[in-house]
């Protein structure tokens, strides 16, 4: 770890045991950083020591340190690592890291070092990956983070806000997302929840200032820094990196939706980055060019050739006039004062050497037009006028094209995700996957591209049924298979469709919506339906009333107390509500509730097995284990499976006849 220079400590310096601490050098505003010494091994370290106020509360420090604990096993050769975490003498988290006293990135220039930024970029890119894989996002990629090794490797630090999937967002006390704006995403501006896309928007904005030598937004406070990132669209690079325009377009897109889906995709992208810079050409060979490619065009086309030759043509007589001018004139000669061209010549002469030969082709303007279409979500309308026909043309006019698979890919990526969210919502996916059906066809996305089209449609399919699954809508799963097979995904995830679907029971018209509260359970002898959550106190009150049942006395432990008060499922022992679970009731209340409850509706109702149970959706509150139908030796003693409150054993055999203040029961029905 390294930071800015010595600076004179705030306070006195922490106690951290087995270290010496030397001195502060540096500090952010959740923690300081310290030079030591570890006096184990005798080599120094950077101890990262949290502020109080960073995290004021006792469970807040220990998620730090299980989080700290979690990112210390990040093994990676371009990751910093974590050697120990622990506290300081006053309770403060800490922990230490190796001593790098290279600097970081932001302290050098690499503007006029493209092959350099590269490899950082490829670093960075490699140990994203490998985080993002382990269910770690960093959230605070930044300059200041990435550090260089005695080798000069580059190295990814300061995981110390990483957020480990689940654990949702954290913001900071005063209100602002946790990590640096100038580098943040936008959703994580807002301090909405982020995903491994935030660290990549985090990548660009580094890309971008290693290139350039400046960020691509600049305001002078953080709230303003978060509403440009938030609003102001991607800037435009100069002329001579005007190559990377199309990867920071899609790495800075505002929405996580349009940018690369992960580090393997942006490193995929960053390599197809053209290794040269634009070049200017001879007007005079751009002409030729333009000349060559107008001999294929219509009539109409001529009159703009006209208009740009006489434009160059005065252009040359300029420089053959210009006293100063060298007889020959080289393709880098800056032109005169008052020298101009149309803009759309301009645009030729600037640009990359692989597109100034000569003027837009066909496939030229079908690719640019799928962009912006694909930029305004037009992916299979209006008729004709869509990103998907776009690329269609592209492909019919040059299949060889040097931009058409990228641009195919991004199409695709985007029709994928559309036939996604179409099949969630119970939406006609059929256009969206006859169009990324031609595509595939085509063959021009490429190999990755088409097989991470059909895991992104066979996923939305696969929970689709799932769904279905749930509500006992065989129909609608079946439907699910065929479009699945309509659209010619692998055979054996229609395989894997076609079973998840047949497992659904065919209640041969029966309204699904009798089923709500309850879940198909999946893999049982018979089809059975399990009610979500147990029986609640509400509920047994409603059976005991109508049936005048007495209650059953919970089992009692040898105490006067327990013998002047005793429990039972009105008197737990414990504050309950209506919604809350009943307790303190025997197997044969619980058969008794089934069979009342099935006389009222003409269902069979029963207590699941345990083998049963075990494909149970997971009851919400507080932990209680619950009655199975299963027998012991006698059925004097049945099963309660689940560990609860009270005991931490998941398979207990307790006596039928009582009840008890951590065992609740649920419900099966037979379909």
């Amino acid at each position: 770890m390294t930071a800015r220079p010595n600076q004179p400590a705030p306070g006195p310096l922490p106690e951290v045991p087995g270290h010496r601490v030397l001195r502060v050098v540096g500090e952010g505003g959740m923690s300081t950083i310290y030079l030591g010494l570890q006096l184990s091994l005798g080599r120094e370290v950077a101890i990262k020591v949290m502020r109080p106020e960073a995290l004021a509360d006792e469970v807040g420090r220990r998620r730090f340190e299980n989080e700290a604990r979690t990112i210390a096993r990040l093994e990676h050769p371009h990751i910093v690592g974590i050697h120990e975490v622990g506290r300081t003498a006053d309770g403060l988290p800490w922990y230490s890291m190796p001593w790098l006293p290279r600097g970081h990135v932001g302290q050098r220039d690499l503007s006029d070092d493209p092959g350099r930024v590269r490899e950082v970029l490829r670093a960075l890119l490699s140990a994203l990956a490998y985080a993002h894989a382990r269910g770690v996002v960093h959230r605070d990629v930044k300059a200041e983070n990435v550090l260089f090794d005695e080798a000069d490797r580059p190295l990814l630090a300061d995981f110390g806000i990483a957020l480990r999937r689940g654990h949702g967002t954290r913001v900071t006390m005063t209100g602002l997302a946790v990590g640096s704006t100038a580098y943040m995403a936008p959703e994580q501006a807002r301090g909405e929840q982020v995903d491994p896309r935030a660290d990549l928007y985090s990548v660009g904005v580094l890309a971008w200032e290693m290139l350039v030598g400046g960020l691509p937004y600049r305001a002078d406070d953080a709230l303003s820094m978060a509403i440009l990132h938030a609003q102001s669209p991607v800037p435009r690079l100069p002329p001579a990196l005007r190559h990377w325009q199309r990867f920071f377009d899609r790495a800075l897109a505002k929405s996580p939706r349009k940018r690369f889906a992960d580090a393997a995709q942006m490193l995929e992208a960053l390599e197809r980055i053209p290794l040269g810079g634009p070049r200017r050409v001879d007007p005079r060979q751009w002409l030729a060019g333009v000349a060559a490619g107008l001999r294929r065009a219509p009539a109409t086309a001529w009159v703009a050739l006209g208009l740009v030759a006489a434009a160059a043509l005065g252009l040359g007589l300029q420089w053959s006039r210009s006293p100063d001018a060298p007889a020959a004139a080289t393709a880098d000669a800056p032109a005169p004062a008052g020298a101009s061209l149309p803009p759309a010549a301009l645009e030729a002469l600037e640009a990359p050497s692989m597109h100034a030969a000569a003027p837009l082709s066909a496939a030229d303007r079908w690719l640019e037009q799928a962009r912006a279409q694909l930029g305004d979500g037009r992916l299979v309308l209006p008729p004709g006028e869509n990103a998907s026909h776009s690329v269609l043309q592209a492909i019919q006019a040059d299949p060889t094209h040097p931009q058409l698979a990228a641009t195919g890919a991004d199409v695709l990526q985007a029709l994928g995700d559309a036939t996604a969210q179409a099949i969630a919502g119970d939406r006609d996916p059929g256009a969206l996957l006859r169009a990324a059906g031609r595509i595939v066809d085509a063959g021009v996305a490429g190999d990755a591209a088409h097989a991470a089209w059909r895991r992104r449609v066979g996923a939305a399919m696969e929970q689709r049924i799932a769904a279905a699954a749930a509500r006992v809508d065989r129909a609608t799963a079946l439907a699910v298979v065929e479009q699945a097979r309509a659209a010619r995904l692998p055979e054996a995830t229609v395989r894997t469709l076609q079973a998840q679907a047949g497992r659904i029971p065919d209640l041969q018209g029966r309204d699904p919506g009798d089923l709500e509260g309850m879940q198909v359970l999946e893999g049982t002898a018979r089809p059975l339906a399990a009610f979500l959550r147990p029986v609640s106190r509400a509920e047994y009150e409603r059976f005991a009333n109508a049936t005048g049942r007495t209650a059953t006395r919970c089992r009692e432990r040898a105490s006067l107390l327990r013998m002047v008060a005793p429990r039972d499922w009105m008197r737990p022992g414990f504050e309950q509500g209506p919604g809350d679970p009943v307790v303190c009731v025997s197997v044969a209340d619980a058969e008794a509730y089934a069979q009342w409850l099935g006389r009222r509706d003409g269902r069979r109702y029963r207590l699941p097995t345990v083998a049963e149970a075990a494909r149970l959706p997971a009851a919400p509150g507080r932990p209680l284990s619950e009655w199975r139908a299963d027998c012991g030796a006698d059925c004097d003693q049945r099963r309660a499976t689940g560990a609860s409150w009270r005991s931490e054993d998941s398979a207990r055999l307790l006596e039928a006849g009582r009840g008890y203040d951590d065992v609740a029961f649920r419900l099966v029905r037979e379909l």
